[in-house]
C-alpha cells in the first residue's frame, strides 16, 4: 500500500531517476512531444512544468536554476528563447497527456505528453470556428436582400425603390414616343415611294395636271 507516498520512484534510485527525468525533459523541449509510459509521463509533468514557469522570467538566476535540472545548454536556451514567448500568457498547465494503446511486449500503459501551445492542429481548430447557416441555397440575383437596422435605412431603401420605379416608367414613356416617331417616319417614306411609283408609271396624268394649271380661267 502506497499511503502518503506522492512521489513515484519508478523502480529507480535517486540518481537514475533524476537523470531519466532530465533527459526526458530535454527531449520534450526539443521535439515538443514524446511517447512514453503513463507513469513516466505523469512524473515528467511534475518535473518540467516548474521549469517552464521559471522560463517566463528571463534572468541569470532562473537560467542557472533551469540548467541545474536540465543539464543541457541547448535545451535551456530553446526553453528561454522559443517556448517562453508562447506560454507567457498561460497560467500553468503547459503540457497535455494523451493515453495510447498498451505496449505489445509487457502490456504497459503508454501515453503521449506534449506541449499545449505547439500543437498546430488543435490551435487551427480553435481559431477557425464553423459558421452555422440557418438556410441554404443560392441567393437570387434578381431580388437583392438588404439588412435594415434603423428606420432611416428603411426610408432610404423605400426612396431608392420608388426612384427606380419612376426611372423605369420614364424609360417606358420615352421608348413609346421614340417608337411612334419611327412609325410615322416609316409611313411617310412609304407614301412618298408609292407616289413616285405612280408618277413613273403614267406621266400623262402629270402633263394634264400641268396644262390645267397653265390654262387661263374663262370669265
Amino acid at each position: 500500500m502506497r499511503h502518503g507516498k506522492k512521489i513515484n520512484h519508478l523502480s529507480r534510485k535517486t540518481a537514475h531517476r533524476s537523470a531519466l527525468l532530465s533527459n526526458m525533459a530535454c527531449s520534450l523541449i526539443e521535439h515538443k512531444r514524446i511517447n512514453t509510459t503513463l507513469a513516466k509521463a505523469k512524473a515528467l509533468r511534475k518535473y518540467v512544468e516548474p521549469l517552464i514557469t521559471k522560463s517566463k522570467d528571463d534572468t541569470t538566476h532562473n537560467r542557472r536554476v533551469v540548467f541545474r535540472y536540465l543539464r543541457d545548454k541547448e535545451a535551456s536556451s530553446v526553453l528561454f528563447r522559443d517556448i517562453s514567448p508562447k506560454i507567457i500568457d498561460r497560467p500553468g498547465g503547459y503540457t497535455r497527456i494523451i493515453k495510447l494503446n498498451n505496449r505489445l511486449g509487457d502490456n504497459a500503459e503508454m501515453a503521449m505528453i506534449e506541449l499545449v501551445d505547439f500543437n498546430d492542429l488543435l490551435i487551427k481548430d480553435q481559431s477557425t470556428k464553423k459558421k452555422s447557416r440557418r438556410r441554404g441555397g443560392k441567393k437570387s440575383t434578381s431580388s437583392p436582400t438588404k439588412v435594415i437596422d434603423n428606420i432611416e435605412d428603411a426610408v432610404i431603401v423605400e426612396e431608392t425603390i420608388s426612384d427606380s420605379k419612376d426611372v423605369k416608367a420614364d424609360k417606358e414613356i420615352i421608348d413609346s414616343n421614340e417608337s411612334n416617331v419611327i412609325n410615322a417616319e416609316t409611313e411617310s417614306t412609304e407614301t412618298n415611294q408609292k407616289d413616285e411609283i405612280k408618277l413613273a408609271e403614267n406621266p400623262s396624268n402629270e402633263k394634264k395636271d400641268e396644262k390645267t394649271n397653265d390654262s387661263p380661267e374663262k370669265e
